[in-house]
């Protein structure tokens, strides 16, 4: 028969295995469950945006034509008729207005009776010296009479060339009694109406041409090499959606006394017929070359003694530690010029207690 003082240390030994085992399986189960309740930490993120260092400067400006004249009668008189209005659009010779032409024609009228006149005077006078030549040749007459008739035939000459002139001016005078467009182009102002007197040259229609279109901006002093040198593009408030090439062509020698700004005109090589005169445009200048960076916040920024890096988060939730190349620092951004890529999504708080094995969560905003 088996000792019966074998079996109580049996039992206690197995009481006691029994106890650690459970031990055990409770802790291994307590870890499985800790696992499945601590959720991923919460993070705040931002995207990368590469753009220039020194952010571009915009104007509100107006669409001018390149060339607007002001147009007027090149004889004086009185206004029979203005044939355009203001915005209507005109072509190469087309009237645009008209001046009483009954001093004109009388004026035309006379200067062709003196023709008349100076021509018969002309013939008399050739008559006379062929005559007194031909005395002189037969003896019958002296030098003096001869000499004479010349003399009289050359003025009667000068005479009849007086009159052709006054008659070509006396016809062009009669046909710039009417004012014609010389260009294509539109009716920007009417400065005449029928019944006004007007001298010659004053004002009277003012044409735009439509061949070349500009954007008239006002410039601050501070951005007046950027003017120069920088590059320039406009749009419409019509449609803000297309842009157009803009160079500048002319900038004011002297500030405005009032605003302190330079009147600037950029021209349009590619305006299309979307671009009306006076609408209103934003021109956008640029820097012609200039290195772009992207801007983080500071708090985004991990560094250990080395190179600073940022945590980038992938659409999993694994977070990647990316060293960064660190241009300057301003008071709250950092401006960074390479190492992550454009539209990358970096973590912006709590950096420091981040472990790159660990998974995160992205959320717009942190409770506490």
């Amino acid at each position: 028969m088996a000792d019966q003082s074998v079996f109580p240390s049996y039992y206690k030994r197995l009481a006691v295995f029994l106890m650690a085992f459970s031990a055990l399986t409770l802790a291994g189960c307590n870890e499985k469950a800790a696992e499945k309740s601590t959720p991923n930490r919460p993070v705040l993120i931002t995207s990368v945006h590469y753009e220039a260092e020194t952010p571009d400067r915009s104007f509100v400006g107006t669409i001018k034509p390149r060339i607007e004249t002001d147009m007027g009668f090149r004889v004086a008189g009185k206004v029979a008729k203005r044939l355009v209005e203001v915005g209507q659009t005109v072509e190469v010779g087309q009237p645009l207005a008209t001046l009483d032409p009954v001093d004109l024609k009388l004026q035309a009228e006379q200067a062709q009776a003196e023709l008349s006149a100076a021509t018969g005077v002309l013939a008399q006078a050739a008559a006379a010296q062929n005559r007194a030549q031909e005395l002189r040749a037969k003896g019958w007459s002296t030098d003096a009479q001869l000499d004479q008739a010349k003399a009289a035939g050359d003025e009667a000459r000068a005479r009849l060339n007086r009159a052709q002139r006054s008659v070509e001016l006396t016809n062009n005078s009669l046909s710039y009694a009417t004012l014609t467009a010389d260009t294509h182009g539109v009716v920007t102002a009417t400065l005449i109406d029928a019944g006004q007197v007007v001298a010659s040259g004053q004002p009277a229609i003012r044409v735009a041409r439509l061949g070349e279109k500009e954007a008239v901006v006002a410039i601050p002093e501070t951005l007046i090499g950027r003017a120069k040198t920088g590059t320039a593009r406009v749009s419409l408030w019509s449609e803000p959606g297309k842009t157009y090439t803009a160079k500048l062509r002319e900038i004011a020698p002297t500030a405005d006394p009032a605003t302190r700004t330079y009147l600037a005109k950029f021209s349009l090589p590619d305006a299309d017929d979307k671009v009306s005169l006076g609408m209103t445009a934003t021109l956008t200048l640029a820097d012609a070359a200039t290195s772009r960076v992207a801007r983080v916040p500071l708090s985004a920024l991990f560094s250990q003694g080395g190179p600073s890096s940022l945590y980038v988060v992938d659409d999993k939730g694994d977070i990647a530690l990316k060293p960064v190349t660190v241009k300057s620092y301003e008071s709250n951004d950092a401006l960074i010029t390479g190492g992550v890529n454009e539209g990358a999504k970096v973590v912006t708080l709590g950096v420091q207690k981040l472990d790159p094995a660990q998974k995160v969560r992205i959320v717009s905003s942190l409770s506490f």
